[in-house]
């Protein structure tokens, strides 16, 4: 079994210390990478691309310096070779407006507010890695035990 990528984006070192210990429960199937700024990601993400990996899930803080997680995102949305990877922003300073646009304009998967319910973030990642695993056409049997089982048996039914 191939572990999947997941990004964790955030400016704070402290945030992405708590994000990484309450993933560790994926640890078996995913790798999971930090990144503290939106342009170290980017180089992430080439480097991963380059060796034949994807991105199963980013995880994005919003109010970064440089380009924020929202104009990052966009970026993601519209590079082809990232087609399937899940969005999941997480912030505690987002506006209305800014929520509109990361929906419509990055199409997010999920929103999260910090600071967040472990059980939230735990279902979330299920949920968008169980979409990943499907929309890329990966095995997901060695996955089964780490998926969102009602995300899965709704997909599969969908498409028949």
């Amino acid at each position: 079994m191939k572990r999947l990528n997941v990004l964790c984006v955030d400016d704070q070192r402290e945030v992405l210390a708590v994000l990484r210990k309450d993933l560790d429960v994926f640890s078996e199937v995913c790798r999971i990478t930090d990144c503290e700024s939106a342009a170290e990601a980017l180089e992430v993400m080439e480097a991963l691309d380059a060796r034949g990996e994807r991105v199963a899930l980013i995880i994005c803080d919003h109010v970064m310096p440089g380009k924020n997680g929202i104009e990052f995102l966009i970026d993601v949305h519209h590079d082809d070779r990232f087609t399937h990877t899940r969005k999941l922003l997480i912030t505690g300073l987002a506006t209305h407006q800014d929520t509109i646009v990361a929906i419509n304009e990055a199409d997010i998967d999920r929103y999260i507010e910090k600071p967040w319910d472990l059980s939230l973030l735990h279902q979330s990642v299920k949920a968008l890695v169980t979409r990943f695993v499907l929309d890329e056409g990966i095995d997901y049997q060695p996955y089964l035990r780490f998926l969102d089982h009602d995300t899965l048996f709704r997909e599969l039914r969908k498409r028949g």
